[in-house]
C-alpha cells in the first residue's frame, strides 16, 4: 500500500510584542518636512507671519528689523531697518502688499512690501508695542502697547478712530475672529483675554487665562479660541460665554506662540492641527478632537514664534539664540487651474503623475472594489503556490545546521528564535549546533551577545547560550574568535546583572517610600 507524502507546512514565524509604538500616519506626516535651512539673525526670533497669498512669503520680526522672506526660494528677499530700536510683530495685510510693524519706542508703522518704504506712522502709545494686526477689511490696523492700551487706526486717514481700555497690565496678543471683522481679542500679562466688538467699543466678555497671555488663535470655525501663557493652553468656548473647555499642560516652561495649520496636509493624511512652541525648545502638535499630542518635536533653544504656510509647504520656527529654523514638506500642495490648492503628486510637487498607493492612505484598501466584469469577461483564480524561505527548505531536507545559518543570515531575532524552537521540538537542536568550527559558529556567538538582554527573546536565548557552553567548553581557548565573541557574550551579560542590582537597590530605597505615602493618605 502506498501513501502520498503530505505537503511541507511552511514555518509560521513568532510574533512578537514591538519594542516601541510604532510611528503612525500623523508622525510620518510631520516628520516629512526636510532637513532645517538654519539662518542666524541679529536678536531673538520674536514673531513669524505668513503672507496669504502665494507664493507665501513670511515675515521674519527679530531685533530691530523685518526680513522678509521668499516662500519659494527660502531666501532673504527684503530687509527692513526703519526703527530705531527693537521692532516687534510684523504682519502681512491679506492681500500681501502692505506690513505693520510695533517698535520699542510705542510707534506703529505701516510699510509698502515692495519699496519697503513708510506709508503711516501711528504715535500715540507712550511704551513699546508688541503687537499689531491688520483689520480683515484691510482699511484699519489693531495695536497692543505696554502702556495697557489697545488701539484702533485708520490707515487711510493716518488717525485713531478709538482706544480700547481694560487691561491692567502689558498686552502682548491680538487676534481677529475669521467669521466676524467686528470681533476681536486680546490678551496681557494681567491673566486676561478680553473680546472686544469695535463697533461698540467695549469689552463684551472677559477670561482668566490664570497665567501671563503670551498668543492667541482662533479656531477656523470661530468659535473656540485657544489661549497660550505660563505652561498652558486653554481653549474656551464663546458661543457658550467664554466656558473652558479644556487646559493643557504639556510643556515644562512658557508656552510662547500658538498657530493652527490652515489644511489637512499635502495628501489628505493629517487633518487640521493646532502647533504650540514653548521655552523648553519643544514645537507641539495637538490633534482638535480631543486635544492630544500626536507629534513633537525638539528645537536646540527656547522657542519663542512659529508659523506655517497656507499651503502646509513651509514650517519656520524662531528660538530666543536667534536661530531661525524652515523646513519645507516634500509633498507640498500646489494650486490647481482653478485656483484651489491641491495634493501634489510628486516630491517634486508637479502634477500629471499618479500616486502611489499604500497601506498608509485609505484607498489602497478599496482599490478594484467598484470595478464590474463586463458580459463578455469572466474571472481567473489562480492559486498561487506558496514559495518557501531558504530555512524551510532545508528543515524539510532535514538539513537542521544548515537552516540555522539560513536563518542567521535574515539577520531578524524573530527568524532565528523561531528556528531554534522548531529544531528543539524536532530533537535536532544538538545536530544542529554541534561540529561547527569557529567560522560558524562565529555568528551564533553574536547573535547571541546582541540578544541576550533583550526581553522578548531571552528565554530562548539563554537556554541556546548554555547549550553551546555545553558543548564547546572544552575547546575555549583553541580560537581567537571565538574566544573574543565568548568574552563579548560574558561582559554582556555582567553589565545586565549589575544593572539589575541596581534597580533592586532602587526598588529596596523606593518601596519604604510608597509605603508610607499611602499610609498617609489612608490617614
Amino acid at each position: 500500500m502506498e501513501y502520498e507524502p503530505a505537503e511541507y507546512q511552511r514555518l509560521e514565524i513568532k510574533q512578537f510584542a514591538p519594542r516601541a509604538l510604532r510611528e503612525t500616519v500623523e508622525g510620518r506626516y510631520w516628520r516629512r518636512f526636510k532637513v532645517p535651512v538654519v539662518a542666524k539673525q541679529f536678536g531673538p526670533v520674536s514673531h513669524i507671519d505668513f503672507s496669504q497669498q502665494s507664493p507665501y512669503n513670511f515675515a521674519v520680526t527679530a531685533a530691530t528689523r523685518v526680513i522678509l522672506y521668499d516662500g519659494d526660494r527660502r531666501e532673504v528677499n527684503r530687509t527692513i531697518s526703519r526703527f530705531k530700536d527693537c521692532a516687534f510683530s510684523g504682519v502681512y495685510r491679506s492681500d500681501g502688499k502692505l506690513l505693520v510693524a510695533g517698535s520699542q519706542d510705542g510707534m506703529v508703522q505701516v510699510f509698502d512690501t515692495g519699496s519697503r518704504s513708510v506709508l503711516r506712522q501711528f504715535k500715540a502709545h507712550q511704551r513699546p508695542t508688541h503687537v499689531t494686526r491688520f483689520s480683515p477689511d484691510k482699511q484699519h490696523v489693531l495695536s497692543g502697547s505696554d502702556d495697557v492700551t489697545v488701539r484702533w487706526w485708520d490707515i487711510t486717514s493716518g488717525s485713531q478712530v478709538m482706544r480700547l481700555d481694560g487691561h491692567t497690565d502689558y498686552v502682548r496678543a491680538a487676534s481677529v475672529s475669521p467669521v466676524n471683522m467686528e470681533t476681536w481679542v486680546t490678551g496681557g500679562y494681567d491673566h486676561e483675554v478680553k473680546v472686544w466688538d469695535v463697533r461698540s467699543k467695549a469689552c463684551s466678555l472677559t477670561l482668566d487665562h490664570g497665567a501671563p497671555v503670551e498668543d492667541l488663535a482662533f479656531f477656523t470655525s470661530g468659535s473656540l479660541l485657544v489661549s497660550a501663557g505660563g505652561n498652558q493652553l486653554c481653549v474656551w468656548d464663546l458661543v457658550s460665554g467664554g466656558r473652558r473647555l479644556k487646559r493643557l499642560t504639556n510643556f515644562q516652561k512658557t508656552v510662547t506662540c500658538v498657530r493652527m495649520s490652515p489644511l489637512a496636509g499635502p495628501d489628505s493624511l493629517a487633518a487640521p492641527r493646532m502647533l504650540a512652541g514653548s521655552l523648553d525648545g519643544h514645537v507641539k502638535i495637538f490633534e482638535l478632537d480631543s486635544f492630544k499630542v500626536t507629534h513633537a518635536s525638539k528645537y536646540p533653544a527656547p522657542v519663542m514664534s512659529l508659523g506655517i504656510s497656507p499651503d502646509c509647504k513651509l514650517l519656520a520656527v524662531g528660538m530666543a539664540d536667534g536661530t531661525l529654523s524652515i523646513r519645507q514638506h516634500d509633498r507640498p500642495r500646489v494650486t490647481l487651474p482653478d485656483g484651489t490648492l491641491g495634493p501634489a503628486s510628486s516630491s517634486t510637487g508637479k502634477l500629471g503623475t499618479r500616486v502611489r498607493l499604500d497601506a498608509s492612505n485609505f484607498r489602497y484598501f478599496i482599490r478594484g472594489q467598484n470595478v464590474k466584469a463586463s458580459m463578455h469577461e469572466y474571472r481567473v483564480v489562480a492559486r498561487r503556490k506558496a514559495k518557501l524561505k531558504p530555512y524551510d527548505k532545508l528543515l524539510r531536507q532535514f538539513k537542521y545546521r544548515d537552516a540555522l545559518n539560513a536563518a542567521l543570515q535574515t539577520r531578524k531575532a524573530e527568524i532565528v528564535v523561531t528556528v531554534v524552537e522548531e529544531l528543539a521540538a524536532r530533537d535536532g537542536l544538538d545536530t544542529a549546533l554541534s561540529g561547527r568550527d569557529a567560522a560558524s559558529l562565529e555568528p551564533l556567538l553574536h547573535f547571541l551577545s546582541k540578544y541576550i538582554v533583550e526581553p522578548r527573546y531571552g528565554k530562548t536565548v539563554c537556554n541556546l547560550t548554555h547549550r553551546i557552553l555545553d558543548i564547546y567548553t572544552g575547546v575555549i581557548g583553541v580560537s581567537s574568535l571565538v574566544d573574543k565573541r565568548l568574552q563579548a557574550l560574558k561582559d554582556r551579560a555582567w553589565e545586565e546583572l549589575k544593572a539589575q542590582a541596581m534597580l533592586m537597590e532602587i526598588q529596596g530605597i523606593l518601596e519604604p517610600v510608597m509605603a508610607a505615602s499611602l499610609s498617609a493618605l489612608s490617614l
